[in-house]
């Protein structure tokens, strides 16, 4: 996973640095999407697997070809609509859904190179929905978003789990819309659900308008708060007022899995483990500096060992910090990412201590 996740990246870098001169559709074939698949693990090279013009029949119009198929074992399992890099994407692709009904294959991808609709029949059986059930951004790669595209990897594909998860995908992707929009932009009709819980008067026009500034700042200081929360039981842990049942509670729960669908991994917080594999890399193997992140701070860590955990990074706040996994689990406030190039050497320390415990062990 995170070496696609690393392709996937470098992609998209290399995109963003020759999207102005493509101008054709083949060229967007030709540059994004045949490698864009490539990276999905599917050999674009072999017309048993990853077919280009494939013939679609629909009614009378025979020789109808849509773009691209992958295939197994002889038959579409996705059919793929291609166009230019600068075309507008519409809802709803009347071409493919033509395609869609002719064939045995049950998603369909609809893309410009940066947007990757995924479409299948969730409202009624062999025939595309008018909405896609999921949606990914080369040029904004959320971690939660990685996680789904990558079932549809060759090396993880599954038709009948994917499909047997997609409505749930597709009304958590329009729950998280719906929320952001609410968030940055409440409408009528979600200030008068909220009114309607703390005030008791009659809803008037004129009400709402007293009330919009009062919740949207009321959500922004809930949301700070619950962040302020997280952060400041953190930074207790290292005041050395903590007690021997909170230390043993706080290593029970650094083995738990917290629940993935509210972790939400940060392209900061990728940055900021990337940065410490560089600062390391002359002084041992990196292929042994994992990550886990969870809701409350981004685990850096040995041998993807959580009880070998270097230091943790707490990007997602206004207030930046990391903490160390030394004695006194030593915290150190930062303005950006880039700030963890100053704490090479506690880096390599902690680092050493835990390899320097396994020596010992060994002798």
């Amino acid at each position: 996973m995170e070496k696609f996740t690393e392709r996937l990246r470098s992609l998209s870098k290399r995109v963003k640095g020759m999207q102005s001169s493509i101008m054709t559709e083949e060229a967007t074939k030709t540059s994004v999407i045949m490698p864009f698949f490539q990276i999905m693990g599917y050999d674009i090279f072999n017309p048993e697997e990853f077919v280009p013009e494939f013939t679609a029949d629909v009614g009378i119009k025979k020789g109808e070809k849509v773009d691209y198929a992958i295939m197994h074992d002889g038959k579409p399992v996705i059919l793929i609509e291609a166009k230019g890099i600068n075309d507008v994407l519409l809802k709803h692709d009347s071409q493919l859904f033509r395609y869609f009904g002719t064939t045995t294959a049950k998603f369909a991808i609809l893309t410009n190179g940066i947007i990757y609709r995924f479409f299948t029949d969730l409202e009624q059986s062999n025939k595309m929905d008018s909405e896609p059930f999921f949606e990914f951004n080369l040029f904004d790669m959320k971690e939660a978003a990685l996680q789904e595209l990558y079932k549809f990897h060759k090396e993880s594909f599954d038709l009948d789990k994917i499909f047997s998860t997609a409505s749930d995908l597709k009304y958590l992707n329009k729950t998280k819309s719906f929320l952001d929009q609410m968030w940055n932009n409440p409408d009528e009709a979600f200030m008068t659900f909220v009114i309607g819980h703390i005030y008791e008067g009659k809803k008037t026009k004129a009400v709402l308008d007293r009330f919009d500034p009062i919740i949207k700042k009321s959500m922004k200081q809930f949301i700070n708060e619950m962040v302020n929360e997280k952060l400041n039981a953190a930074l207790k842990s290292t005041s050395g007022e903590e007690t021997q049942i909170e230390k043993e509670a706080e290593q029970k729960a650094e083995i738990v899995e917290e629940p993935e669908n509210l972790i939400v991994t940060t392209e900061e917080e990728i940055e900021g483990y990337s940065i410490v594999k560089v600062l390391l890399h002359d002084d041992m193997d990196v292929g042994r500096i994992f990550y886990r992140d969870n809701l409350s701070y981004f685990n850096i860590l040995l041998d993807d060992n959580i009880r070998k955990w270097i230091m943790r990074l707490g990007l997602n706040g206004q207030n930046k910090y990391i903490q160390f996994n030394d004695g006194d689990r030593t915290t150190v406030s930062i303005e950006k990412v880039t700030d963890i190039i100053k704490y090479k050497d506690k880096i390599l320390e902690v680092t050493q201590r835990f390899m320097g415990s396994e020596k010992n062990l060994q002798t």
